[in-house]
């Protein structure tokens, strides 16, 4: 029973640690997954480089993005930071 006692504390600051840290960052993965997935094209984005872009076509893995009215370029979909509503 003693020995138990002495691991409450640390069984403790675990649970702790799991719901402040962990389980947010999980949920927040998943947002962004799901947010990966939804990409369409006409979509404007915003990209981890801090480039404003809208979507031309979406590919499995990269997406063609247009930065201007000559210029196009393909990105991986890891890159896309967030959607943005213009």
């Amino acid at each position: 029973m003693e020995q138990v006692a002495q691991f409450l504390p640390l069984i403790f600051l675990f649970g702790i640690f799991y719901f402040l840290i962990i389980r947010p960052q999980q949920k927040q993965q998943k947002e962004h997954a799901a947010m990966l997935e939804s990409l369409a094209k006409g979509d404007k984005i915003l990209t981890s480089g801090g480039i404003y872009a809208e979507i031309i076509k979406v590919e499995e893995d990269f997406i063609k993005i247009k930065l201007n009215d000559t210029a196009i370029v393909k990105l991986d979909k890891l890159y896309v930071l967030k959607k943005v509503d213009a």
